[in-house]
């Protein structure tokens, strides 16, 4: 699992790509010489190079080829052209992480034309700032090392939890989607601040500090969320009152829905059906 020992290259420098690139250079366990990125364009190419400080071109063949680690972080339009740049490669001893919604590891292996340990992930723009949530699933040649070191990779830029490929997609709405959700909400409280005559500079800082709180108790606390709630919730008071109003305004129901929704589109960008249950096994 040492980081230090790989040589990585990320198809697709990205918001996300870079996220990844960063994360690795953050930790301090690899080397900008150890990294390689590609971009879709020559014009690219320059301001990407100065930004990271690693290794950027457009051949994708050549640079997943001296690389043990290859993350193809494109759009789901364009994973099979970027799975198919793969063709041809040797690949025994190469792990192939994915990052896009709704395409399955049997997709990309079929793009590729050839087994290959494959890892697909599904990361969220927290990354960027080392706060992300990923989760992992193995395809069919993927082996217990090769999950492990995607996660490790991951871990550098938050979270992991590693759950069967039939989650993907509720995962894609749930944290891949998610951040859009809570920025609503985040935006709903600071509305109210202004509506109630503070700052909008003030409520936004109050409402986004409020929701981080109260995640970092969530998940330091490992207490149950309606317990938490219940905490604050004091008799007669005027917690109660506000929320009487969100389950009036059926807020949980929509959040469900809304996840839920989301989950019908990554389906059906990789031409998959989504299901739900099962357990997740996380760190």
């Amino acid at each position: 699992l040492m980081l230090n020992s790989r040589s990585f290259c990320v198809i697709g420098a990205g918001t996300l790509g870079k996220s990844i690139i960063r994360g690795l250079l953050r930790s301090g366990k690899v080397k900008p010489q150890a990294i390689r990125a590609t971009v879709g364009h020559e014009a690219s190419v320059a301001p990407a190079k100065a930004e990271l400080e690693v290794a950027v071109g457009t051949d994708n063949a050549a640079a997943a080829s001296g690389a043990d680690v290859v993350i193809l972080a494109v759009k789901p339009q364009k994973m099979n052209t970027a799975a198919g740049a793969l063709r041809g490669i040797e690949l025994t001893g190469k792990l192939i992480i994915t990052v896009a919604a709704g395409v399955s590891t049997a997709q990309v292996e079929a793009a590729i034309g050839a087994p290959a340990a494959l890892v697909r992930a599904m990361p969220n723009t927290p990354c960027l700032l080392g706060l992300g949530m990923t989760a992992v699933c193995g395809g069919a040649h993927a082996s217990e090392a090769d999950i492990a070191l995607a996660r490790a990779i991951f871990a550098e830029v938050g979270r992991t939890v590693e759950v069967d490929e039939y989650l993907m997609d509720g995962v894609t709405a749930l944290s891949g989607s998610g951040p859009a959700y809570i920025f609503v909400v985040i935006e709903a409280l600071a509305e109210a601040g202004v509506k109630l005559g503070i700052s909008r500079q003030t409520a936004t800082l109050l409402a986004a500090q409020t929701l981080m709180g109260s995640a970092h108790m969530v998940l330091e606390l490992g207490a149950h969320p309606a317990l938490l709630k219940d905490g604050v919730t004091t008799p007669a008071g005027c917690t109660i009152d506000g929320l009487m109003e969100l389950e009036e305004g059926k807020l949980r129901v929509t959040l469900i829905k809304a996840v839920v929704k989301a989950a019908e589109r990554a389906a059906r960008l990789g031409g998959g059906a989504h299901c739900a249950g099962g357990a997740p096994k996380s760190d």
